[in-house]
């Protein structure tokens, strides 16, 4: 924790400057804001009224705040028709709710890409848009078209606004293991897949941290979900350096986790901005959640390891070209995010970065970084490397 030895008013300006500094980095970054669009929400706010009131067969339709659990066994109850009829009248509801088959889920937001692209191929053509807001829609449209390829699994897509989505690699149903990427600051609809910087951005990630456990693991079924289903700070901001958007994209990570089908063991692998999301979710993980590992991070809202009272191993990196390690991790009145995870004092089990250029390089296929996260997701952690050299941050687990 950085002290101060200076009056309280001074402090807070020097907590405001350091913070300043923050701002900069992030907006020298690359990351761009997105301004928010007029979306679907009529059409989400008609399926929303419809299903208030709705019923299939005898059947009522539970209240959307019932559960993951409640929805898993409705949906059990209802058979592979009624199920699709639902997933057809509410695609928009279907293809968000944890706890309904995920099969289903990704039926639901194929319909749902459907409507949002035709919707969006009449904003291209209407001759009263703005040349931004061409650039724009065209941009959307382009995106919705890639995310309805065939062989694409959309496991949550919420166009309204800078949109929100979430996409799976492998055999989520059937996966022994399942790793979760927490994206940070700046994901969106729009950046949630690039061509240029292609493993800074959340579908990137997935694939090659995907890519690196078949390869660690061949026999073991692994699947990977590329998290982009939060809203996470826009641009340059006070929302990159306070926790409000963590602790509501916190309460979406939890009821995912709880809602993934079968007994698979889940790791999350939290970037930047997303482990302090994770940081947050920590206390109120389920016990499936076995590993929390956090790269390039601004804190994770706490002093140490005990303070986010979980029960999953807490594994921390940082490249030594990060400029992340220039940020004050500190927590003054609400603004910044607790202690450097790294330090030894944090108490987490440190890893070996080698090979992950800069604050958004620890995907990069061929990195330690992302062969580490790969060890960790498919459970071999006997071959993970510390950063130490040593195997320090292997101590205390069974078997390595």
């Amino acid at each position: 924790m950085t002290s101060f030895d200076s009056s309280p008013s001074l402090t807070a300006w020097r907590t405001l400057l350091a913070l300043a500094v923050v701002f900069v980095m992030l907006a020298t970054t690359g990351w761009t804001a997105v301004r928010h669009q007029p979306g679907a929400r009529d059409a989400l706010e008609a399926e929303l009224a419809g299903w208030s009131k709705g019923r299939i067969g005898a059947h009522e339709l539970p209240g959307l705040n019932s559960g993951p659990s409640r929805f898993a066994a409705f949906f059990a109850s209802l058979g592979r028709e009624r199920s699709r009829q639902l997933a057809e009248d509410y695609p928009r509801i279907v293809g968000n709710l944890n706890g309904a088959p995920v099969a289903l889920r990704y039926r639901a937001n194929r319909t749902a890409l459907s409507a949002s692209l035709a919707r969006e191929r009449k904003r291209v053509a209407d001759p009263g848009l703005t040349a931004a807001g061409h650039h724009q829609a065209v941009r959307r449209m382009h995106r919705f078209e890639a995310l309805m390829s065939r062989d694409r699994q959309i496991l949550s897509f919420d166009p309204s606004g800078s949109g929100r989505v979430a996409e799976v690699f492998g055999d989520l149903e059937r996966a022994q293991r399942v790793s979760v990427i927490v994206p940070g600051v700046d994901t969106n609809l729009l950046t949630f897949q690039r061509t240029a910087r292609k493993y800074s951005a959340p579908v990137g990630m997935a694939q090659s941290l995907y890519a690196a456990q078949r390869a660690a693991a061949p026999q073991l079924r692994t699947a990977v979900i590329a998290w982009g289903d939060y809203t996470s700070p826009a641009g340059v901001g006070m929302e990159s350096a306070i926790g409000r958007l963590a602790e509501n994209g916190a309460v979406r990570l939890v009821e995912l986790t709880e809602a993934l089908p079968g007994r698979s063991r889940v790791s999350l692998f939290c970037h930047s901005y997303g482990s302090v999301v994770c940081g947050v979710a920590a206390r109120q993980l389920p016990a499936r959640v076995g590993d929390v590992a956090v790269a390039g991070s601004p804190g994770m809202r706490a002093e140490n390891v005990a303070g986010l009272r979980t029960k999953a191993r807490v594994w921390a990196m940082r490249d030594a070209d990060d400029w992340i390690e220039g940020v004050p991790h500190l927590e003054v009145g609400g603004l910044g995010h607790g202690e450097d995870p790294v330090i030894p004092e944090f108490g987490a089990r440190v890893l070996s970065a080698a090979g992950a250029v800069g604050h958004t390089g620890y995907f990069e296929p061929g990195t330690e970084s992302v062969r580490n996260f790969a060890e960790l997701g498919v459970g071999a952690y006997a071959d993970v490397s510390c950063a130490s050299g040593t195997d320090t941050c292997r101590s205390g687990i069974s078997g390595a």
